[in-house]
């Protein structure tokens, strides 16, 4: 049977943060589901078919390199009932620090009463990553800061397109 795991986020932009969780889940299933969550209420910068073309170029050495599948979705629903969907037995959720620590664990057991099948896994960011936040990145971007510390070339691109240097 083969292990099934599944990522959610926004994704908004994809970062080193974020690809750093994928290449070291993957090592833990056969196949890694990356969900990037759409909500009503959020404003990404990014819209669902960008954040997801983005995900596809950062993961393609990762699925290479490990023999991981890893596929990637969109979900508007409940992340657990999204896992559900794909057949998942984990939820992997990157911790940052301890306030991360602390919203997780009240979502692992929200998400445990709801789906006592799938087991959530916290995956410690590298200590190189751990400072960085998508939200951030977003917000330097919109001011014309150098991104290039928290992703990569390609999705500092796309952050230059959508958010142009001021005259």
């Amino acid at each position: 049977m083969a292990r099934i795991g599944f990522y959610s986020g926004s994704f908004d932009p994809v970062t080193f943060g974020h690809t750093d969780v994928i290449a070291r889940t993957v090592e833990l299933v056969d196949r890694l589901v990356i969900g990037v969550g759409l909500h009503a209420s959020k404003a990404p910068l990014f819209t669902a078919q960008e954040r997801v073309d983005m995900l596809r170029m950062e993961t393609v050495l990762i699925a290479d390199k490990s023999g991981t599948e890893i596929d990637i979705v969109t979900f508007d629903n409940l992340a657990v009932d999204a896992a559900r969907a794909e057949g998942a037995t984990v939820i992997f959720r990157g911790l940052r620090d301890g306030t991360d620590f602390d919203y997780e664990m009240q979502m692992a057991g929200m998400n445990g009463a709801m789906a006592p099948d799938i087991q959530t896994v916290f995956v410690a960011a590298s200590p190189q990553v751990r400072h960085i936040a998508a939200n951030l990145v977003r917000q330097v971007a919109k001011m014309g800061g150098d991104v290039s510390a928290f992703v990569s070339p390609e999705i500092e691109a796309c952050l230059q397109k959508r958010c142009p240097p001021a005259d």
